[in-house]
């Protein structure tokens, strides 16, 4: 969340659940004075034990921000096109997953996961487009619980996971995991996604998803902020009274 939103904006006509899940695949990095101390602790060199740091660190997850760039290549034009801005996740009082992105440049865009939908505002031509995750709900949350506080283990009933080692990321130690999908439906949009996961915080700092034409999206994340407060407004869009809403399939 990590690809889909970007598909989505640009009006492809795949499935919702195919529009919805790639840029809240690719959230959620570290990259603070605290996270480069030793204080929290060292990551494990085994996929059992990263596994089990993720989940204990789970269990104290509630919210999470951070500054973003979204890195998009495209093999057949062999360019690379650049996003950045700042995300927000956090699960609210209810349970539910929430989500939103302020995409600063190269043009401002607005998205939104609340409710079980997606909405994406773009100020520029005054419009809103709408898509219900349905269906797919449980599947988009999984995608945002990759990077925001989701449990190792869970991890395994989606995905194939190999550990390749532990890595530096912007000072702070992570457990690289290759992770292949089990579900076809996924493994067609995504080959495989490699994390770069701070297993002791439960967040990835680096993503890379691959898809099975070459492509992929690299994200990177600095100056998370976990657990503080995010006021309720970040999850709403403010449109004017001209803007229209168009509703996706």
């Amino acid at each position: 969340m990590n690809l889909f939103f970007r598909r989505t904006a640009a009006g492809s006509r795949k499935s919702a659940g195919l529009g919805i899940c790639c840029a809240v695949l690719l959230l959620c990095s570290l990259v603070s004075a605290q996270s480069k101390s030793s204080g929290s602790g060292q990551t494990a060199s085994t996929l059992e034990g990263v596994l089990a740091q993720m989940d204990t660190a789970a269990v104290q997850f509630r919210s999470a921000q951070a500054d973003f760039t979204w890195d998009q290549f495209q093999k057949v034009v062999n360019e690379t096109d650049t996003q950045k801005g700042v995300v927000y996740f956090r699960r609210n009082s209810k349970g539910e997953t929430q989500w939103a992105a302020d995409i600063q440049s190269p043009e401002q865009k607005y998205m939104v996961f609340t409710d079980g939908k997606i909405r994406i505002y773009q100020p520029k031509i005054q419009q809103v487009n709408e898509y219900d995750a349905g269906k797919n709900r449980a599947e988009v949350e999984s995608f945002l619980e990759l990077g925001f506080g989701g449990k190792g283990h869970d991890l395994q009933k989606q995905y194939e996971i190999k550990f390749e080692g532990n890595e530096d990321v912007d000072g702070v130690r992570t457990a690289k995991l290759d992770l292949t999908p089990k579900s076809a439906k996924v493994k067609n949009m995504f080959d495989h996604i490699i994390i770069w996961v701070d297993a002791t915080r439960s967040v990835s700092l680096k993503q890379q998803a691959f898809e099975p034409s070459g492509d992929y999206r690299l994200a990177h994340y600095t100056n998370i902020r976990l657990n503080s407060k995010i006021p309720d407004d970040v999850f709403k869009l403010h449109t004017s009274g001209k803007t229209k809403t168009v509703k996706g399939n």
